[in-house]
């Protein structure tokens, strides 16, 4: 009987941090991270319907106030939300347009890959940076197409250069071409993703980010949160495809050997591209595990102005995905 009371007090303490912040799994280690964005970017939610979006709203609000209908389960609340972290922005309230939800990387990444466009394969890299920004503060569509032209052409420019490294590389000697081949790409794909990061929301850098006390209330705008967010973020675009330059090969070795890739050598290229969707699909949460959504930084470390207008010694802000 004990452990059942025991069992209901840290559900009901669980379904009572809904509205605080929190998640079902703990934000203060990466595992709970992890787990807790394995559950965001559930691809299922890209299929959830107007319908059941306002529906795991209505429930949410009717939690908030006290007015539960009778009946509900913790496991409603918490898939509800599950919905609504999956599709409504923290900042704006509004939904993020399908294809740039977190959720839906994983998916257009695939088809993306696909393509033989370069450019398109940043400029939805660009739209997924800018729908999951920290939105506090507006920004002009003319910064948004600057931050758009600059993210995809500096991006772009930096992929075509490693192409013709690579083309390159074959007049070298064997050992050289061998570093080239294997060693450039990362950096290369890691520093278009740190500009097309930058560049996309370098809008934070010149207005700030809010940040806000213990009571959720806004204490102002902060460039150094920003900084600290977008290198952050910057970061995990830099750890994102890291498994993917390993991963693979390693798999895929294993795999060749195998007696019915041996057998059927036209299915060499379907399972590499399943084989690196599934590494995608892994490296995704492990990269934007690696912070928490909604960080902390303390007050002294902001501006001075900011410092001194609340007692509060950590501030949090959104750091943005």
């Amino acid at each position: 009987c004990s452990f059942i009371c025991m069992f209901h007090a840290v559900k009901s303490a669980a379904s009572d941090c809904l509205f605080n912040g929190m998640c079902f799994s703990s934000q203060s280690s990466f595992l709970g991270r992890f787990r807790h964005f394995v559950d965001i970017i559930d691809p299922r939610t890209l299929f959830i319907s107007e319908t059941r979006l306002k529906e795991c709203v209505a429930l949410l609000d009717h939690f908030k106030h006290g007015t539960l209908p009778p009946g509900t389960t913790d496991q409603q609340l918490w898939e509800a939300q599950k919905v609504k972290q999956a599709i409504i922005h923290p900042d704006t309230g509004q939904k993020i347009f399908m294809p740039f939800r977190m959720s839906g990387t994983d998916t257009f990444y695939y088809c993306v890959l696909l393509s033989v466009l370069q450019w398109l394969n940043q400029s939805h890299n660009a739209c997924v940076n800018y729908a999951n920004r920290n939105a506090t503060k507006p920004t002009p569509t003319s910064r948004f197409i600057q931050g758009y032209l600059g993210a995809v052409t500096s991006a772009v420019s930096i992929a075509v250069g490693l192409n013709v490294l690579i083309e390159k590389s074959r007049t070298f000697n064997p050992a050289t071409r061998l570093i080239i081949q294997r060693f450039v790409p990362f950096p290369a794909v890691a520093s278009a993703n740190i500009c097309n990061v930058a560049l996309m929301r370098h809008n934070e850098l010149s207005e700030g980010i809010d940040v806000l006390d213990s009571n959720g209330n806004v204490v102002g705008s902060s460039r150094i949160a920003a900084k600290h967010a977008l290198m952050e973020t910057a970061f995990t675009r830099v750890v994102l495809p890291l498994p993917i330059f390993v991963l693979p090969p390693i798999i895929m070795a294993f795999l060749e050997k195998r007696p019915l890739l041996q057998a059927h050598r036209w299915l060499m290229l379907p399972v590499h591209s399943l084989v690196c969707l599934a590494v995608f699909g892994l490296s995704l949460p492990l990269a934007i595990s690696l912070f928490p959504q909604m960080s902390e930084i303390q007050a002294s470390h902001l501006e001075p102005e900011i410092a001194m207008a609340t007692d509060c010694k950590v501030l949090t802000y959104n750091k943005g995905l």
